[in-house]
């Protein structure tokens, strides 16, 4: 029998503590303009989104294009506003699109940390279950071999 015995489950509890909710914890610990970079990542840089620039920008360019001279709103040099308009849309959304991707960044740090503590804490509890296991293998090896000798 080994000289040290195996951690208990409940000294693997107090060393490795509760399990946390870190999804939880991040998303109330985000600020207000965070909250409001995620947001904006999360749509702006979906395909929907894109989708509704696109259809949007052909339909303003076709129009202003190929429309009767008389039911265009906006001719010829006016779609050139679109483009700046679209333009400066573009760059004010790479600043947004980027933090929000940092924070998503670091969200995906806290949940790989949380991932690895609780993956160290299960391998502690496996390896007290195999100790455990191993010395009672080793108990009922020493209680046949008593039985044995009492037989012979």
């Amino acid at each position: 029998m080994s000289s040290q015995l195996p951690a208990t489950i409940k000294e693997i509890r107090e060393k490795y503590g509760p399990i946390k909710n870190v999804n939880a914890y991040f998303k109330k610990n985000l600020s207000a303009l965070n909250k409001v970079a995620l947001w904006i990542t999360e749509h702006v840089g979906s395909m929907g989104f894109f989708i509704i620039i696109f259809i949007w920008t052909v339909l303003w360019l076709s129009w202003n294009t190929l429309a009767p001279a008389e039911m265009r709103f906006d001719p010829f040099p006016g779609f050139v506003l679109w483009l700046f308009i679209s333009n400066v849309i573009q760059i004010f959304l790479m600043p947004l699109i980027m933090i929000g991707q940092n924070i998503q960044s670091a969200h995906a740090d806290v949940r790989a940390q949380s991932d690895f503590d609780i993956n160290t804490k299960a391998e502690a509890e496996i390896e007290a279950i195999l100790e455990h296991l191993d010395n009672q293998n080793k108990l009922i090896l020493e209680i046949l071999n008593r039985l044995e000798k009492k037989e012979n």
